[in-house]
């Protein structure tokens, strides 16, 4: 069942899978909370784990940086191994001066002017929404655990380093709550292959104020957005 770029036996992936850019946030996020977590991915330092919360078997799946990275994760663990659900957890962020360093928020629609739709199956539509239902258990998960989330669009590009610096605007045009690189390819993927995927991001960067998370912080700190998921997954 390994593909190129996933050494894993299927039965070594579970049906849920939470997705963090870092393969450090990964390792973090086994060992706080899983039991009997198992090392099932080690190819291109792409370290994956397995195991259980709270008696449910869950993967932890790092996806690197960007469309193509997570394109190509999120389509061999769909495809492939049979996974039913994706839920990102990443970092973005914001210049909505509403929105705070710590925030989370769950992504509804990712925007985006990647061509990664166009190419993988010729869709030319720049908008793709997450799983509807997913994220109105999440959101309902949250709201239960008391954390005030926010909800909504948020843009999705393949330059970290835009030339002309236009971020600003875009996400007045896409109506976003901040930026991040990968949820676009995550989403189209799942709607390509009838899966489910959203994305659970906290805002580690306030280009308004110039503020931002150190990377331990992004590593380590970022537990409300994981625990929100993890006990969405188990309700």
């Amino acid at each position: 069942m390994a593909t190129i770029h996933i050494e894993s036996k299927k039965e070594d992936i579970a049906d849920i899978v939470l997705m963090p850019g870092d393969p450090n946030r990964a390792l973090y996020i086994a060992n706080k909370y899983l039991k009997k977590k198992k090392l099932v991915n080690s190819v291109r330092g792409m370290t994956a784990y397995t195991g259980k919360y709270q008696d449910k078997l869950i993967t932890i799946f790092p996806s690197g940086m960007g469309c193509p990275s997570i394109g190509i994760y999120s389509y061999e663990l769909f495809n492939n191994y049979g996974v039913k659900t994706i839920i990102r957890l990443g970092s973005c962020g914001s210049y909505q001066e509403d929105v705070k360093l710590n925030d989370v928020i769950l992504v509804d629609k990712s925007c985006s002017q990647s061509s990664f739709a166009k190419i993988q199956n010729k869709t030319n539509s720049d908008e793709v929404e997450a799983s509807i239902s997913l994220n109105d258990k999440i959101y309902n998960v949250a709201r239960k655990m008391g954390v005030d989330i926010k909800r909504g669009n948020i843009y999705c590009t393949d330059v970290f380093y835009e030339q002309d610096n236009n971020y600003r605007q875009k996400v007045i045009d896409y109506n976003a709550l901040g930026v991040e690189m990968e949820t676009f390819a995550l989403f189209h993927n799942a709607k390509v292959l009838n899966k489910d995927a959203t994305a659970l991001l906290t805002v580690t960067d306030l280009f308004y104020d110039d503020a931002f998370l150190s990377s331990d912080e992004r590593e380590r700190k970022l537990n409300t957005m994981i625990e929100i998921a993890l006990n969405s997954i188990i309700s």
